[in-house]
């Protein structure tokens, strides 16, 4: 039975697919690690009036289906949009922001989590040693550091998997904005299920990785 070279990794057009994909995604959760985990650290460990409020939008935008996200990132990018000026439609920065933003409330949510539930003596303790807020909140955040690496996961899994916002505002251009998601709905409307399944594989590859990397910043042994 003969191997498709896209399982193989021999095929030279996977590989701007597969380092699309990376660079997309990777500067997305690094993007909403850089707003989410400090947001979600503060939001944790700090009690104001509205929290609750706060908290219940950040959970509901958890689950912000993903073409919503494209249609508001396409408004706004599109030739009347305020931002046209950015020239940024069916490119992969336009990718970015809209995978951006469907990560940031995931990150952010799962960190104010995971910060909540760290006992509240240890931050007692910081202060009482002569703490500034901000490093109470550091040691906070360090404490929680395994709550950390299960939102970078989660957020990572939920943009490598989406292909609404992606088709919307990135159009599945070849060699330009074709990431794996896009290029196996494409595949597969043509028929072709052997190089779809082929590209899902390679996804899912992916995806492992980032988990085991997951497993690694939360200093459990490797599988």
């Amino acid at each position: 039975m003969e191997v498709s070279p896209h399982v193989t990794g021999i095929d030279p057009e996977l590989w701007p697919i597969v380092w699309l994909t990376l660079r997309v995604t990777g500067s997305a959760l690094a993007l909403a690690a850089l707003v989410g985990i400090p947001l979600g650290a503060y939001l944790g460990s700090t009690q104001f009036r509205g929290q609750r409020l706060i908290a219940l939008l950040i959970y509901t935008a958890m689950g912000l289906p993903s073409v919503v996200v494209g249609l508001v990132v396409y408004l706004l990018l599109s030739r009347s949009g305020p931002l046209a000026i950015l020239d940024w439609l069916f490119t992969p920065q336009a990718m970015i922001v809209a995978q951006a933003i469907i990560a940031l409330p995931v990150v952010t949510g799962i960190t104010m989590s995971a910060v909540a539930a760290v006992p509240p003596e240890l931050a007692l303790q910081v202060r009482s040693l002569g703490a500034s807020p901000w490093q109470v909140r550091r040691t906070i955040l360090r404490e929680a550091r395994a709550g950390v690496a299960v939102a970078l996961a989660a957020g990572f899994g939920r943009i490598a998997s989406e292909v609404g916002a992606a088709l919307m505002v990135g159009g599945n251009i070849h060699g330009h904005t074709r990431v794996l998601t896009t290029a196996i709905v494409l595949e597969t409307g043509k028929g072709d299920f052997a190089l779809a399944l082929a590209l899902g594989g390679w996804l899912i590859g992916l995806t492992l990785l980032a988990n085991m990397v997951v497993l690694r910043l939360q200093g459990r042994p490797m599988p």
